[in-house]
């Protein structure tokens, strides 16, 4: 499994290449550090704020207690669903110097996540 703590420039590059509008929720799969965790909850709580006052929101926080079918997500440990209002708007978020600041607490708490943007479809 390979974890990351930030999206490369072509990884960014490729989330706002259709120029979508729509909004997009953000999948959340977290590992911390061992004793991170209160760190990257103080960088979630100034996030949220973030997050809202620029029309996103938090959808949904769980714990990840086991892995049902297939391999490779040992040792993550939360979930998180967090919508904002297109990809642009979320790549203008994660580059903003407001949160640079508070990311040296997400540095310090997390080890590594994947992040997979989504949009709703009728399966």
């Amino acid at each position: 499994m390979q974890l990351s703590l930030y999206p490369s420039p072509a990884q960014l590059q490729a989330l706002v290449a259709d120029g979508a509008e729509t909004p997009v929720v953000m999948l959340n799969l977290l590992r911390f550090k061992p004793g991170g965790e209160p760190a990257y909850r103080r960088y979630a709580d100034a996030m949220r704020a973030i997050i809202e006052r620029h029309g996103g929101r938090i959808v949904w926080t769980g714990r990840i207690t086991a892995q049902v079918i297939g391999a490779g997500a040992e040792g993550l440990e939360v979930a998180a669903l967090v919508e904002y209002p297109s990809r642009k708007a979320f790549v203008a978020i994660a580059t903003s110097p407001e949160v640079a600041v508070i990311g040296r607490d997400r540095a310090e708490g997390l080890e590594g996540q994947w992040l997979l943007a989504t949009t709703t479809e009728p399966m």
